[in-house]
């Protein structure tokens, strides 16, 4: 998606390692209960809106599902609303899977 900032796998590594950073799985509670990246937060696409004003206290902010398409919208509606300093994992769930890493147990909103 033009615009979006996006990270893979080892970059994520690096910002989870150097710095707080707030992870956001945007699929749905179904997707979620196979299991996410460890230490991430899942607020459903469709919830992000009003969970806007909590994400834009968050940065940075690495949006995730399962191949990179939804957590691209969801970047890309923070970025409309001004927020700079958000990222997508390009090939989300199934990339951090393929260079394998584990899923775990993650922090569910619904």
């Amino acid at each position: 998606m033009f615009g979006i900032k996006e990270l893979d796998v080892l970059q994520l590594h690096g910002m989870l390692q150097e710095r707080g950073v707030a992870l956001i799985d945007v699929r749905t509670p179904a997707e979620v209960a196979r299991g996410g990246i460890a230490g991430a937060k899942n607020i459903p696409l469709h919830l992000i809106p009003m969970a806007e004003q909590d994400l834009i206290k968050q940065a940075p902010v690495v949006f995730y599902c399962q191949t990179g398409a939804r957590s691209a919208q969801a970047c890309a509606f923070m970025a409309s609303r001004g927020c700079e300093n958000v990222y997508n994992l390009r090939g989300g769930i199934m990339a951090w899977l393929r260079d394998g890493q584990a899923a775990a147990p993650i922090e569910m909103t619904t």
